[in-house]
């Protein structure tokens, strides 16, 4: 219990961080990263079940930070991102890491994108080895250790 609860803390802190920076994550790179990584782990083990796929978009239009985009857009762009994993899952990957990487010059942006990766993959309170490798990719994308997030 005591990893959960010190897993569930980290999530708020992230997420309170990001609140903190939400005037700072405006730009199209920051909006197409963030949809990229949350299709990503929403299909972290290869495999993109409904109910997986509606939890992770009512986090999209929940998070305090992605409202900055209008939620119509985010739906076609995580949607978007999710047919390129299920047409063909490690060609969907690279293309997906690549636009990840494309806020790697923008460090607080680059951070941002990682910490929402990090709150949707526990939000379902298991942050599974899967959704963390992805992440951890994601990391490397972005030229950011892992090791700062734990990964």
């Amino acid at each position: 219990m005591a990893l959960w609860n010190r897993f569930k803390e980290s999530a708020q802190t992230m997420q309170t961080q990001l609140n903190a920076k939400k005037n700072d994550l405006k730009s199209g790179a920051f909006r197409d990263a963030s949809m990229a990584m949350c299709a990503l782990v929403a299909a972290a083990d290869g495999q993109i079940d409904p109910s997986e796929r509606q939890r992770v978009a009512s986090l999209i239009a929940g998070n305090d930070v992605l409202q900055n985009f209008p939620a119509d857009d985010l739906q076609r762009r995580f949607n978007d991102y999710l047919g390129k994993l299920t047409a063909d899952f490690d060609f969907g990957k690279v293309s997906i890491l690549q636009e990840i990487g494309k806020v790697q010059k923008k460090p607080t942006e680059a951070r941002a994108v990682i910490q929402i990766g990090i709150v949707i993959g526990g939000a379902d309170g298991d942050f599974d080895k899967t959704e963390q490798g992805v992440v951890r990719e994601a990391c490397f994308a972005v030229g950011i250790d892992p090791k700062e997030f734990d990964l």
